[in-house]
């Protein structure tokens, strides 16, 4: 999301949560997405045209089939997930109840469900890996430009890409 923004891509944002250790360049999130599973009202979503919003995977399930999406679907090894998740509620004070395997297996199951999902005719879809892009950031930075058909800042896209952020690796 940092990168879209940095290249000029409005981001979709309601400033709830901070920028915190966990994540020093803020969050890109609305409220509303957590509730796209619930929501009867979801035309907030139409004032979103031509925006990026940050939605988790499994929430896309929730997108109402009358608009289309190009989705940017960011992968990252799930051990990763799993190790910088657990740092986060440790940093909290929180706890899983479910073991490191089942988390692990939920991770699966959820990528898989979504992969499958967007198969749907109004997603258009670019599959994107979290390292790759920290290793090639202007590369990926072009791609999604293209995917996007949209003439964005490469290069500011690129320079935001923050190796030092890649903490919780496998």
């Amino acid at each position: 999301m940092n990168m879209l923004d940095a290249g000029g891509v409005p981001t979709v944002t309601d400033g709830v949560r901070n920028a915190d250790e966990d994540n020093p360049k803020g969050y890109y999130e609305d409220e509303r997405v957590k509730e796209l599973h619930k929501a009867e009202d979801k035309t907030w979503l139409r004032d979103a045209r031509g925006r990026a919003i940050k939605i988790v995977s499994y929430l896309l399930k929730s997108l109402p089939s009358d608009h289309n999406y190009k989705v940017i679907l960011l992968r990252r090894n799930p051990q990763e997930i799993l190790k910088s998740q657990a740092k986060m509620l440790a940093r909290r004070g929180e706890f899983s109840e479910r073991s490191d395997e089942r988390m692990l297996e939920l991770i699966r199951k959820d990528l898989d469900d979504a992969r499958f999902f967007l198969r749907r005719p109004h997603f258009e879809v670019i599959e994107l890996h979290y390292k790759e892009i920290l290793e090639q950031p202007r590369e990926h930075a072009k791609r999604i430009a293209e995917f996007l058909a949209e003439p964005l800042d490469i290069e500011q896209m690129a320079s935001v890409v923050d190796m030092k952020l890649y903490r919780n690796r496998t």
